[in-house]
């Protein structure tokens, strides 16, 4: 039962979050967006102790089942190691703690956060790493099996599917991701929990909870009959049949082992009290204890946490017009709405690309820059950052965009536009423009005479730049080819306007 419950919880955790990340629909973060809110690393940055606290006490006492349940990245190896273990059962062996690696990456992660290295950060936090796997792998291939059913569907003169376009955000982040599956999916089809277990800094953080959880996997020494099956069986090499001793720092209580010994000789339980042969002989003559009864209440736990980070969301936004076009050159990055400054999000940014997946216009996209790599700025040749778009504030984790309300973001300034009198067409080549001017939603550009003493003369935009926002409206929407005769140079820090 145990087993089941663990099993059934993960699967609904980890498909509700990774539909989150592949719908390009805009209506399933509604949903299912709270579990991001459950990933400990996550919470932890965005200060939210109410999660922190109930991963913490969960574990002292249910063990590290945030691991085998809760996280994604856990969950996609026990997919992968389920697919190594077909026709090699009872692969499994026993492997000592290898204490300086698990701790030396730890210091490394720590580290790496305190310096504001998001990009280390974001390499090993698990959560970001299914991120990256699933923004710039998984939801290209889910798109790809849209357009196809779109296709199909419009000769059958249905509009049950429409298209989307698919296109390469950063070739960094997918050469990134690509690597870092391969290298995780290569441990899990071998060792099953290898990366769990060496590597992942957050199963190092909630191992020194684990090792005093009230509820373990224990083993009866009286009824073991040393075939090791348990240890065959654990895919995080912690049980050690021989001397009937478990690793709880390194167990995740996915439940092979009980599911595997025929002998009754491991138990998920709290401590078993000293007793003497003839009380043990006795004992045994009573009916088993309901196991059923801890699995409800480790489920009830479960599903209470996942309550609390459950929040209405309400947002509305559509789909930019395309325009191809090269970007311009930033001396400052554009950082998005909600996240303060650049700073700010240099240092809570965990990498994960939520936003990124989830902004409609498609301006979100990874940095390419080295400091900064893989977390989100902005860009606007495929779309500008509406005012009434709120989503990528909505749905990140870890605080480094704030939620922002709509009329909020209409106040937001988080950089100004740039006129570029070489690109301009009025002057190139001498046609009447004003499409800048026209589509700014703060009113902030305004079109004027090049000569202010010839009122004949082409009429060329002026920026206000206390007015404008630095939406990119009028970048994106400007004809000019290849670049923009108008661009927005970002702000290190946002402004109320």
């Amino acid at each position: 039962m145990l087993r089941k419950i663990r099993i059934t919880l993960a699967s609904v955790l980890c498909v509700g979050l990774l539909l989150v990340f592949l719908d390009f629909t805009g209506t399933l973060h509604h949903w299912f967006a709270w579990i991001a809110k459950l990933q400990f690393w996550e919470a932890l940055m965005a200060g939210n102790l109410l999660i922190v606290t109930a991963l913490v006490v969960l574990t002292l006492i249910f063990g590290r089942i945030y691991c085998s349940t809760i996280c994604p990245l856990g969950t996609l190896q026990d997919v992968v190691a389920h697919q190594g273990r077909k026709g090699k059962r009872n692969r499994y062996t026993y492997s000592a703690e290898k204490r300086w690696l698990r701790y030396g990456m730890l210091a490394i992660f720590l580290l790496a956060a305190a310096l504001g290295a998001g990009s280390l950060v974001a390499l090993l936090a698990p959560y970001s790493t299914f991120g990256l796997i699933a923004t710039n792998i998984l939801q290209p291939i889910y798109e790809g099996i849209n357009n196809l059913l779109a296709m199909v569907a419009e000769r059958l003169d249905s509009y049950a599917f429409y298209r989307t376009d698919i296109w390469l955000r950063s070739l960094s982040s997918l050469l990134i991701a690509a690597a870092l599956l391969l290298l995780i999916g290569f441990l899990a089809y071998r060792n099953g929990r290898t990366y769990c277990n060496t590597i992942c800094p957050v199963g190092t953080l909630l191992s020194f909870a684990s090792r005093f959880s009230w509820l373990k996997i224990r083993i009866d020494a009286e009824k073991c009959r040393n075939c090791s099956l348990c240890t065959k069986n654990c895919k995080a090499s912690c049980i050690d049949f021989k001397n009937h001793k478990v690793d709880y720092s390194r167990c995740v209580v996915c439940g092979n082992c009980v599911n595997v010994c025929n002998h009754g000789a491991i138990a998920y339980c709290a401590p078993l009290r000293r007793q003497t042969t003839k009380t043990a002989s006795a004992q045994s003559s009573e009916p088993a204890v309901d196991k059923s009864k801890r699995s409800f209440l480790m489920a009830t736990a479960l599903l209470a946490t996942g309550a609390m980070a459950q929040e209405a969301k309400k947002v509305d936004g559509g789909l930019a017009e395309i325009i191809d076009k090269k970007a311009p050159t930033r001396r400052t990055p554009l950082t998005p709405p909600g996240s303060l400054s650049a700073e700010n999000l240099a240092h809570r940014c965990t990498g994960c690309q939520l936003c990124i997946s989830e902004c409609p216009n498609d301006v979100l996209r990874p940095s390419s820059n080295l400091l900064s790599l893989m977390q989100p700025t902005m860009s606007y040749e495929r779309g500008f950052c509406r005012p009434e778009c709120n989503r990528c504030s909505e749905v990140c984790p870890a605080g480094a965009i704030k939620p922002i309300a709509h009329e909020e973001k209409s106040a937001i300034q988080i950089g100004h536009a740039v006129w570029v009198k070489a690109n301009c067409l009025p002057l190139t080549d001498g046609v009447a423009c004003g499409n800048c001017a026209r589509h700014c939603p703060s009113g902030a550009i305004e079109m004027v005479p090049f000569d202010a003493k010839d009122e004949s003369s082409p009429m060329i935009p002026v920026v206000n730049e206390s007015a404008c926002i630095g939406c990119g409206a009028c970048e994106n929407l400007c004809p000019a080819r290849p670049f923009s005769a108008i661009y927005v140079e970002g702000h290190e820090v946002h402004r109320h306007i």
